[in-house]
């Protein structure tokens, strides 16, 4: 990229973070068109925008917005960093980790809620933001969401790269996620849902906490097996425990 073509990008994002700090509803949404578009492709004006002073705490107190699109095109500029790996640290802090934690149970935004879990699924591939997420309540958050969810793949997706963390899954189990785990694979016809579900349940069980959490639910054999009918579910266990 050339020196002009940086300071054009460089003059944008400095315009649209200010722009987003408008009273109008209307100028954020299109501020927060343009930085959700040049951060999609290049991983250059990604770290440009985060090094900008005041740039990530701003984007994510717009999480928080009480307009929907705008939650919605700010939590999409945020997990367009997030696809930088070493950005990802600095974006879990623990404000922004409060900020999505509100939005995973959000029942005004189903959009938002989807993007936050998958925000958070983003930055716990960096392992030292996972125990983070523990201390903010998050697992204990995404059971719950699980558990009230007719479409919890987003929400399976962050919790199965939580629990890679022992102390996470010392969480989830104790808030209930082997029965819950359970409960939505058994319950489901979607095949990739019950998957997840089994793959979760596999990752717990690697630890003492999982293990006898299994060992303590009535009838665990044949709960597994009932759920375990196409191949594709077996070879997911297997990729899993590899």
């Amino acid at each position: 990229m050339s020196v002009s073509s940086v300071s054009r990008v460089v003059d944008t994002i400095t315009e649209c973070l200010s722009l987003v700090q408008s009273d109008s509803i209307e100028v954020q949404e299109k501020a927060l068109q343009t930085l959700a578009s040049i951060t999609k492709v290049s991983p250059q004006n990604r770290t440009m925008l985060a090094q900008t002073d005041n740039a990530i705490p701003t984007l994510a107190s717009l999480t928080n917005s009480s307009s929907p699109v705008i939650q919605t095109l700010s939590l999409l500029t945020l997990f367009n960093l997030s696809l930088n790996p070493d950005l990802k640290q600095s974006l879990a802090d623990m404000e922004t980790i409060h900020y999505l934690n509100s939005l995973i149970t959000s029942t005004s935004s189903l959009d938002s809620s989807k993007l936050a879990s998958s925000l958070i699924c983003s930055l716990a591939m960096h392992d030292k933001n996972k125990a983070k997420f523990g201390v903010a309540g998050t697992v204990q958050l995404l059971v719950k969401a699980i558990e009230g969810s007719h479409d919890a793949h987003h929400l399976l997706s962050s919790l199965a790269e939580l629990v890679h963390f022992h102390g996470n899954c010392t969480l989830a189990v104790r808030a209930g996620a082997v029965p819950v785990l359970l409960r939505v694979a058994k319950g489901t016809d979607n095949e990739d849902l019950a998957g997840t579900s089994l793959a979760v349940l596999s990752l717990l069980a690697r630890f003492d906490e999982g293990l006898n959490g299994l060992k303590r639910t009535d009838e665990i054999v044949k709960a597994m097996l009932s759920v375990m009918k196409g191949r594709s579910l077996l070879r997911l266990l297997g990729d899993t425990n590899m």
